[in-house]
């Protein structure tokens, strides 16, 4: 049972500066020849579209009996109060308000987030903090699979 899924995907911004990283590779290898030059251009763009697919693949799930966020699963039980958080708050949170011992899921082309009390008496982490587009309905599922 599935009752929340959230794919935090980088922004398109971020997909043309990959192609910009592909084509300078191909430029910095010109003088080489047309081949080197594509060859540069291809594995450029390609190793760059890598690693913003990877960082903008994480995803936040409420499935079954937990809250699975990126490579975090914590069981329902040990989550308290959900709180949506709008964009200054959560800026806050990112930064004066942040506590070390905080289990963050940031993504900072994301305004908005939700902020988790963990209350397992054995964990030292105070809550989660993840970076969502849709606050209010991670809030609303977190709390109708706990009641």
């Amino acid at each position: 049972m599935q009752s929340y899924e959230e794919r935090l995907t980088a922004p398109r911004s971020w997909w043309v500066i990959a192609a910009l990283v592909g084509i300078a590779c191909g430029l910095m290898l010109l003088p080489l020849g047309t081949l080197p030059m594509l060859g540069g251009l291809i594995s450029g763009a390609a190793l760059a579209a890598v690693a913003v697919s990877s960082y903008g693949s994480v995803r936040i799930r409420v499935v079954g009996d937990a809250l699975v966020a990126g490579e975090a699963k914590i069981p329902l039980s040990a989550l308290g109060e959900a709180r949506a958080l709008d964009a200054d708050e959560a800026l806050a949170w990112r930064r004066h308000k942040a506590d070390t011992r905080a289990f963050m899921l940031l993504r900072s082309y994301i305004g908005t987030a939700v902020r988790v009390e963990i209350t397992d008496p054995n964990d030292p982490t105070p809550y989660a903090y993840l970076s969502t587009r849709d606050p209010e309905g991670l809030v609303a599922a977190l709390t109708a699979v706990r009641a």
